[in-house]
């Protein structure tokens, strides 16, 4: 028998969620037969309802075999670097200046060293984070970026606001606004675009159709002229819609690749300037939370990283 008492980054959610996070090593199958055996107890009662929302204070007990509770510690995060660039940071979030060449999460390589990874060694460093005491939730990211994208990545520190950080990006309430180099002038000083995208299952690329086809999913993106500097643009980039490579493949779409892009870029010019990464950096944040959200002290709050390298480096 297994038993947890649920504490503050565990409640407010389902409790079969809850299971699945707090014991790794029970397939979801053996879950769902305990529930139907009765086997799961909830404050003393059996527990039929697999939606039920779990409360802080809440005693749950697991009845099944031992080998599906052992559970080893992944201390793994400690292997990266701790050193990040913060930006902003309080009790509930963390907002980080991603450099480029680090992926956000773990890869096919298993590297540790990721930015996810940084984020938990340090919160372990301050000792603000410990996997020892919790039983569902690790300190999270709620934006991705490209391997090879610089800029903002935002952190929550508990469960709480890694909720109401999911739920206001679902709902548009998170500006996010990017600085890149075009390689050819945009259309015009300033517009917002709209295709149609798809990520192809062969391959890490997507493909952009200005007809809706079976399979293609809406993409907007809002485009502004910052300054012209002979053959390149530099732009900000807001991204209404958000989905995989949009802004790289949306402005190659409309003949205005980004510099140094070897996915969607032009080879030569890129030869020509000596860049083989992406000049696309996440420059800034701006949060609208619901008035009644726990975050929503953040609003009308801009958050910005510094200049990203490429406009000292390719901007003269």
């Amino acid at each position: 028998m297994k038993e947890f008492t649920i504490a503050t980054n565990d409640c407010g959610q389902r409790i079969d969620k809850f299971i699945l996070k707090a014991l790794p090593e029970l397939p979801k199958s053996m879950m769902f037969k305990l529930f139907r055996k009765k086997n799961i107890k909830l404050n003393g009662k059996t527990c039929k309802d697999i939606s039920v929302i779990l409360k802080e204070g809440d005693n749950i007990k697991i009845y099944a075999k031992d080998e599906f509770f052992s559970q080893n510690i992944d201390l793994s995060f400690l292997n990266a670097d701790y050193n990040i660039d913060i930006i902003y940071e309080d009790d509930n979030i963390l907002i980080v200046d991603k450099p480029t060449g680090i992926s956000v999460h773990s890869d096919d390589t298993f590297n540790h060293d990721n930015m996810i990874n940084r984020i938990r060694c340090y919160l372990y460093k301050k000792n603000i984070y410990s996997p020892y005491n919790e039983n569902s939730f690790a300190p999270a990211l709620c934006n991705r970026l490209d391997k090879n994208t610089c800029g903002i990545v935002i952190a929550a520190k508990n469960y709480k606001a890694l909720k109401e950080l999911n739920r206001a990006i679902k709902e548009n309430k998170v500006t996010k606004k990017y600085h890149c180099i075009t390689v050819k002038p945009l259309p015009s000083v300033m517009d917002t675009i709209v295709a149609y995208h798809k990520k192809m299952p062969n391959g890490n690329i997507v493909k952009i159709s200005d007809e809706l086809i079976e399979g293609y999913k809406k993409i907007i993106t809002k485009y502004r002229v910052i300054k012209q500097y002979n053959n390149l643009t530099l732009a900000e980039i807001e991204l209404i819609t958000g989905r995989t490579h949009q802004i790289r493949a949306h402005l190659a779409h409309i003949n205005a690749p980004i510099l140094g892009d070897g996915k969607y870029g032009i080879t030569e010019i890129n030869k020509n300037y000596k860049c083989f990464i992406q000049t696309l950096c996440a420059y800034s944040v701006e949060f609208n939370f619901d008035e009644n959200s726990s975050l929503s002290y953040l609003n009308g709050k801009v958050f910005k990283c510094g200049l990203p390298y490429f406009e000292h480096k390719y901007l003269k």
